[in-house]
């Protein structure tokens, strides 16, 4: 899958170790590299279904975006770059093949 950033200082931000560990701890930024090389790995969103840190979509005010595990309480969040919907209206994750990195963030 092809993975973007919202803008240059977030690709940095989310590539520099030292940045991630700074941020999130060292469990926080082995995770958050975990997550990202699964979904650079990952063909479609759809495969994301089957690995650890149970992607899922978000609903209400964060609808369309959608979530996975990074450590208790934190998810990191993303957003398809071309969203693909199903006839009843939810979102069609094997045809998702680019995602967009928001944040990590405790949205609870």
């Amino acid at each position: 899958m092809e993975i973007l950033f919202t803008d240059e200082k977030t690709r940095r931000a989310f590539s520099d170790q030292r940045e991630l560990r700074r941020r999130w701890g060292a469990v926080g930024a082995k995770k958050i590299t975990l997550r990202l090389q699964q979904m650079a790995a990952a063909p479609s969103l759809e495969d994301m279904r089957h690995l650890p840190g149970r992607c899922h979509a978000l609903r209400a005010d964060r609808a369309g975006c959608f979530a996975v595990d990074v450590h208790q309480p934190c998810r990191l969040t993303f957003e398809p770059t071309d969203p693909a919907n199903t006839d009843t209206g939810g979102a069609d994750w094997s045809a998702i093949e680019s995602v967009m990195i928001l944040d990590v963030i405790d949205y609870h």
